[in-house]
């Protein structure tokens, strides 16, 4: 039998007694939530270093910053710009957008928004849960 037909214990050991995929008990604590605007807070505060490092092709324009997409085959720059103060980025000619540091991480990181929160968390030793 599959390990997804066993029981597992509380102690998260697995008995012999096989179950059905539904009836699997998962922990009934909540899990803590994400503190997206905090993080986000923070993130846009060291943006102009986050793109550095992630687009280190691009450069500064204004209030934003214009980089090729690396995520696609993009051979100039013009199209991936990322507004500075805002946050809001776009890649024009594909449609990809976004509205935050968070959102620009899970695009380029390719991640969830979460786990693209925590991640940027750890890089800013932000709390990266609400307290």
């Amino acid at each position: 039998m599959s390990a997804g037909r066993h029981q597992v214990s509380q102690r998260g050991t697995m008995s012999a007694h096989p179950v059905g995929r539904r009836s699997m008990r998962r922990s009934n604590a909540p899990r803590p939530r994400v503190d997206f605007g905090a993080i986000n807070a923070a993130a846009l505060d060291a943006l102009p270093a986050l793109l550095d490092r992630w687009l280190p092709d691009g450069r500064r324009q204004g209030r934003e910053y214009v980089a090729r997409n690396p995520r696609r085959d993009d051979r100039s720059l013009g199209s991936f710009k990322v507004n500075l103060v805002t946050g809001r980025w776009s890649d024009f000619a594909i449609g990809a957008s976004g509205g935050d540091p968070v959102s620009l991480a899970a695009y380029l990181l390719d991640l969830g928004q979460a786990d693209a929160a925590r991640r940027l968390a750890g890089m800013l030793g932000v709390q990266e849960h609400l307290r």
